[in-house]
Formats: structure tokens, sequence, C-alpha cells
């Protein structure tokens, strides 16, 4: 099938320690029965997109080159990860985690799908077009922009699952750390709607400001020197004995323990030399900080620390809880899973040195969207 100027962007790590993003042409295919072809419009990049795009990357050795005879950035692989990048060393991998678009081609049995404005997940969305089966490809309501419908499956569906992970494993109250991120604005609105307590650790004052003008009663400044008594003080108000923690390295995980295990003995709990009998769990589930995970003992012994994915929970939950998951967050796109974007721009933008520094930054209140029709 014939697009002018279809493109595809590609992360590759070399055999000589290089990180490569290249932008080259894309052929796009017929789709065959019960598949769209869909014109890409608008895909974020979300932090578990820059851990494939930019992960290894020493961000200061940036610089544009050919590769290949294509346009591309690139970059030196860190020394300290390359060991971890060689697994991924000569493979050219597509990027982009969720998407939306219109439909510009159908197979068989899916014309229907012609000019519809749709959500996409699957990967492979830093393109100008997606091969996709039509049941795939969830419809927006009519008049809803691409925008509207581009973030609608990483962060919406991860929120959702916490609170489905909260319940299951009987905790009533979570602790979650970087709060003030897109992700965290939706946790902080999904929980007041759900009637569930939340304590947001942040690190700013604006950040702060900004979860509590969310309904947020429970913000703690991981900055201020009082902010292991005012952490104690927010669990035990709260009865918080789960985390989520998108910081991954350092004490910060050690810290939700101990500031629970503290605030349950301030509540009344008896403890032997073994600590509480009430089990707290933290569950990293980004790598903000890329050190080890460090923890102490001051928590007593009845706690876990482990990793949380999403796509296993998913799975776990069954396709129709799935389906209704991804159904809400199309209808609370501009409620609580709206996302707001900083900046737009288009495929060549993403392979340009600073732009690449900006989006890479993962600054609070900053989100990127990338329109793939934008060149």
């Amino acid at each position: 099938m014939t697009f002018s100027d279809a493109r595809q962007l590609f992360t590759t790590v070399t055999d000589d320690h290089r990180l490569v993003l290249s932008l080259e042409p894309l052929d796009v295919p017929e789709p065959g029965p019960g598949e769209v072809v869909v014109e890409m419009k608008a895909a974020p990049i979300n932090p578990s997109d820059l851990g494939l795009l930019l992960g290894p990357a020493d961000m200061k050795t940036l610089r544009s080159e050919t590769v290949g005879g294509h346009p591309a950035l690139v970059a030196d692989v860190r020394p300290a990860l390359r060991r971890m990048a060689a697994a991924r060393a000569g493979k050219k991998l597509p990027a982009g985690n969720e998407g939306a678009g219109v439909v510009v081609a159908a197979g068989a049995g899916a014309e229907a799908s012609l000019g519809a404005t749709v959500t996409l997940v699957g990967g492979q969305m830093y393109r100008t077009h997606r091969v996709m089966k039509a049941r795939e490809a969830m419809p927006l309501p009519e008049g809803a922009a691409p925008a509207e419908g581009a973030s609608l499956f990483v962060n919406p569906m991860t929120v959702q699952a916490f609170l489905t992970t909260m319940r299951e494993e009987g905790h009533q109250a979570i602790v979650h750390t970087a709060a003030a991120s897109n992700l965290g604005q939706m946790l902080a609105k999904l929980c007041a709607k759900e009637g569930v307590p939340l304590v947001a650790i942040v690190r700013k004052e604006a950040q702060r400001a900004l979860l509590g003008g969310l309904g947020v009663e429970h913000v703690v400044d991981s900055s201020r020197e009082s902010f292991m008594g005012d952490l104690i003080a927010a669990c035990a108000a709260t009865g918080a004995t789960l985390g989520f923690d998108a910081i991954g390295g350092g004490t910060m995980a050690s810290t939700m323990l101990t500031a629970m295990e503290q605030a349950l003995l301030r509540s009344g709990h008896e403890a032997s030399i073994y600590g509480t009998p009430v089990h707290k769990q933290v569950y990293i589930y980004g790598r903000l900080d890329l050190r080890p995970t460090e923890l102490t003992p001051s928590h007593g012994m009845y706690w876990g620390v482990g990793g949380w994915l999403l796509t296993p929970r998913l799975q776990a939950a069954g396709l129709e809880r799935m389906v209704a998951m991804r159904r809400y967050a199309i209808e609370e796109r501009n409620g609580i899973f709206a996302s707001h974007y900083t900046r737009t721009i288009g495929l060549s933008e993403m392979i340009d040195p600073e732009t690449a520094r900006a989006y890479e930054r993962k600054a609070t209140g900053e989100k990127f969207l990338v329109d793939p029709s934008l060149g």
C-alpha cells in the first residue's frame, strides 16, 4: 500500500555502545480481513517509552548523524549501563506504546471503521501509519480529537489497576511517589471519586499546591526536614499499608515501609521483636532513579517489596474486566483521565538533540505529544 512519506522511528543499541534513534521509510502493507490502517495523529511520550528510547543514553553526548543512510539521533551508552544494554545490541526496535489516529483504509469486514477516530495500544506508535485488528482500534465518540485518545491506556489502566491491587490485597489506602506526575494526577482524581485515602509524596511546593487543588488532603514534601514525621502522620491518618513507588532507586521504598510501621505503632498496634503483625507492601513500578534499591532494617519483618507491571496485572484481571477499564478510560478521557500536553512535536523533532533533552527530562507539568503527521 502506498502512502507518500510514510515513516517510522527505531531505537537501536550498536555493538560499539551507541544508542541510535533513526527515522526510516515505512512500507505500509495492505490491511487483511478484519484489519485497518490508522493514520497516526497523536502518541504521547510516557516514562515507559523513554526507557526504550533513551534509557541507556549519556544525554551529554547527544548528536545528529546519518546512520545507514537515515537521519538519526545518536548518543553514547553510559558505561555503567553497557552490560544491561547488551541484550539489545543489534536489534532495531520500534517504539511508542499507545496513541490515536484516523482509520484511512480497511480490509474485508472492517469497512465500517473507515473515517473513525480510534485509540490504540500495542506498540510501534511512533510511525505515520499503523496496521491493527479493527477490534483492537477502539473508536472515540464522534467529534473527539485524536489527542483526546492518545493517552488512554498506560496511565489510566495503571491507576485503575492500582486500586484493584489495593482491594485484592486487603489494603485501605495508598502511598504514592512522584505523585504530581500525569499518572499521579489521574490517581488523585480516581481516588477522590472512589473514596480511597491517598498519601502523595512530592518534592516541590508547587507540586504540593497542584495536588491540593485536586483535593488531596495528605501531600508530603520529601525535600522538607519534617518529611519523615509528616509521612508517618499521613500514614497514621489514612491507615495506608500499601505504596506504589515510581522512583525505584535509593531509600524511598524503605522510607515508606518505615513510615507505615511507625504509623501502625502510633495507632496502637502491638509489636514483638519482629515488629507489628500487619503486612506492609511497596511495589516499584518505575525507575526514575537507576541506583540500587536500598532497604534498612527499621520496619519490622512483616513487609514486602516487589516489582509491579501493568501487563500481567491486566492479564490476571481477564478480558472482560480489561475491556470495561478501557471503556471507562474513554468515558473519562476529558475528566479523571485527561492528559494535558505542553508541546506537540513531529517524528523529525524526536531525533533533534535539543528536543530530545527536553522530553527526556520528565519534568512535572511537561508532557510531550507526538503527531507523526507533522513530519
